[in-house]
């Protein structure tokens, strides 16, 4: 992790979306999303640019950060962790510049945190012979971490703790009739 020569620019909502990019409203402001070539690149705007990527042949994800604020570096491990039924990751640095961040973990990594919330997640050599990667390459070639050793490995530290949570609470609803 090292700090970024340059700050984040605002995303202008109104601005066309360049072709192949799709638009999301995030927490903060709108995003723009561009899927290339088995990558995916988030513009999080003021938050920074997030791309990731898997290689099938070392069974890792890469994550590569740019002018990234802390705020949205957790705001991608939250995303990450609960699409395998983790908890929400909540900046605690105190850090305000903006960083250039790579990591790389195991793709098995992310499967058995699913697993361990009660996903239904096939077994890698199974759903690697379906997508043509070598079944018997082992789980974890080349040394890949797991998706917190590649956190700590930046001099991070990720712990579970209770933290105060905006959360938007909706305790009524009524449908009005209206004319056809």
């Amino acid at each position: 992790m090292k700090e970024s020569p340059e700050a984040p620019k605002p995303i202008d909502a109104d601005a066309p979306l360049a072709p192949g990019e799709r638009k999301m409203d995030g927490p903060d402001g709108p995003i723009r999303m561009t899927v290339k070539n088995g990558s995916t690149t988030m513009n999080m705007g003021a938050k920074g640019t997030v791309s990731y990527s898997m290689d099938p042949a070392t069974r890792s994800m890469k994550i590569e950060a740019s002018r990234v604020t802390m705020g949205g570096f957790a705001d991608m491990l939250t995303s990450l962790s609960q699409a395998s039924g983790g908890q929400q990751v909540n900046d605690m640095t105190g850090l305000t510049g903006n960083y250039q961040v790579a990591i790389s973990f195991s793709l098995e990594d992310m499967m058995n945190m699913a697993r361990a919330q009660g996903a239904a997640v096939p077994n890698l050599p199974a759903e690697a012979a379906a997508a043509g990667m070598p079944a018997d390459a082992a789980s974890d070639p080349g040394g890949s971490s797991t998706l917190l050793q590649a956190v700590q490995s930046m001099g991070l530290k990720l712990e579970s703790r209770k933290a105060v949570v905006e959360q938007l609470v909706i305790d009524h609803i009524e449908k009005t009739p209206t004319e056809n």
